[in-house]
């Protein structure tokens, strides 16, 4: 990447987290280059990492190598028709946006490298966790742009078939907020056992912390860490039990069901 020019179409919350994540990694300001219909998000993105910022998404990507594409799924159609003319033959496109497949990229902008990529908003913490999908179009040497331009801001993973990408929606796309749930109903279930709520808050949330921390590094899956954390007959059977009983695994089933099937319902409307 240290030769790469990169244009960003749309300079939201994600774009400006990949954005540091670049510059953090040692990228030239003078490589990177963004494009915005917002005067203060224009003024804040360049005040923060000393990059050029362009009001017409034309002059962002003269010249770039790489295009990633960071506005709302709602208006990429008309984003992508109105740029299309401006992209050069075999310019890399990356697209962030939810719902927007291949296919639909392709019929607005022509025949092109096409990568498709589903972030999460930890990578706004540089925590994220990214599914990506290469169309034939993309070479080994653009391959390594995306997987490294995504690996600023997190762990990187590669899809065989494009339509694991509603999978990778629905369980680590849409995931952050599924944790968030169960912190505030363990918070709420700590308060009414008669802590004070803030202490509740600190416990649930050190623990999850701690949780997460032990299986990554763990060279064992979460279900034998579990295991070894559930004595017989002990507290945490006892919660285990009673998760199990109550329909936990098929509701956890049933709800990333959901929100795969609405993703792919949610491509289908987005790319007409």
């Amino acid at each position: 990447m240290s030769k790469t020019r990169i244009a960003f179409i749309g300079a939201g919350n994600m774009a400006a987290s990949l954005i540091g994540g670049l510059r953090a990694q040692g990228l030239d300001a003078a490589q990177i280059r963004a494009s915005d219909p917002g005067a203060e998000t224009r003024s804040r993105v360049q005040a923060e990492h000393g990059i050029e910022v362009f009001e017409d998404n034309a002059q962002a990507v003269a010249d770039a190598d790489v295009v990633v594409l960071s506005v709302k799924p709602q208006v990429m159609k008309a984003v992508c028709e109105a740029l299309a003319p401006s992209l050069a033959p075999g310019q890399l496109v990356v697209s962030i946006a939810a719902g927007i497949t291949c296919a639909s990229l392709q019929s607005w902008l022509g025949e092109r490298p096409l990568v498709r990529c589903m972030p999460n908003t930890p990578a706004l913490l540089r925590k994220g966790a990214s599914g990506l999908y290469a169309n034939a179009q993309v070479s080994a040497e653009q391959h390594q742009q995306a997987e490294t331009l995504l690996g600023a801001v997190g762990t990187v993973l590669w899809l065989d078939q494009e339509q694991q990408i509603d999978a990778v929606t629905a369980v680590s796309g849409s995931g952050p907020a599924y944790f968030f749930l169960l912190i505030e109903a363990m918070t709420a279930a700590g308060e009414k056992l008669g802590l004070p709520r803030e202490t509740a808050s600190q416990l649930t949330l050190q623990t999850a912390l701690g949780a997460a921390h032990m299986a990554a590094a763990s060279d064992v899956d979460a279900a034998e860490l579990r295991r070894r954390v559930t004595s017989p007959g002990g507290t945490t059977e006892a919660a285990i039990t009673s998760f199990q009983n109550n329909g936990f695994q098929t509701l956890v089933e049933h709800a990333l069901e959901a929100a795969a099937q609405r993703s792919a319902a949610l491509a289908e409307q987005l790319g007409k």
